[in-house]
């Protein structure tokens, strides 16, 4: 779930502790990879293929893997670390996991029945994710869904839900003044978009149908549908 060498996910202890504590950083995690998948099983065949962008760490494709037993699966991630960790997760369903390092542009052409990119847009600058939101696209055959869910910009404090979104996390007695300047230091370094922001990225790369399905303290996710090409029939 990272998209470049900046990222937390470059430490060693960030990888090892990754698949212990991203459940408990993200509420509802096992919910939101479930409403994914279902969501992405609306249009998608029973046999699909499905491309994961920032697939290391593994635990959204093991958790659509478990659910779709006929969908087979291609991530990309720059980190090597984190798709070895991926590796391991995913090893029960390694049969239909393709695992690949790199960015989307490494991705191949596709056309997938489907694409999800949990936990990774929030790394990136508008042009970035526009870029990004825009191979995806490419990748997809039309009317197929994208799911994307990350930290957003919320409110006119989003410093304020950054915090709660740390302190959420800690599950111990709250230290407010420690959760307070991790979400300050987040909030300073990550490139976030408000989630209007968001809507109009994902319609300007290509996508309709955009809806929000999931909001939980400074996450949000949607689901949109991969417009026609112009041109094509």
């Amino acid at each position: 779930m990272t998209q470049d060498n900046q990222s937390p996910f470059a430490d060693a202890a960030a990888v090892a502790s990754y698949a212990q504590d991203t459940p408990r950083k993200v509420p509802g995690l096992a919910d939101l990879h479930r409403m994914a998948t279902l969501l992405l099983s609306e249009q998608a065949p029973r046999a699909a293929q499905i491309l994961v962008i920032g697939a290391g760490g593994g635990l959204e494709t093991k958790a659509m893997a478990e659910a779709r037993p006929d969908w087979r699966f291609t991530g990309v991630d720059p980190s090597p670390a984190m798709l070895d960790l991926a590796r391991q997760v995913v090893l029960p369903f390694a049969h239909r996991v393709d695992l690949l390092e790199g960015t989307v542009d490494q991705a191949p052409a596709g056309p997938f029945d489907g694409a999800t990119c949990l936990l990774t847009l929030h790394f990136l600058n508008r042009s970035e994710r526009l870029h990004t939101l825009q191979e995806i696209r490419r990748r997809l055959k039309p009317g197929a869904r994208l799911v994307i869910a990350h930290h957003t910009a919320l409110g006119p404090d989003p410093e304020r839900w950054m915090t709660r979104s740390v302190a959420f996390g800690d599950r111990g007695a709250t230290d407010w003044v420690k959760a307070q300047a991790a979400g300050k230091t987040m909030t300073e370094r990550l490139p976030l978009l408000t989630p209007h922001e968001e809507e109009a990225l994902l319609r300007e790369a290509g996508f309709v149908d955009v809806a929000l399905f999931y909001a939980a303290l400074s996450f949000r996710a949607w689901v949109a549908v991969a417009a026609p090409v112009e041109g094509s029939l």
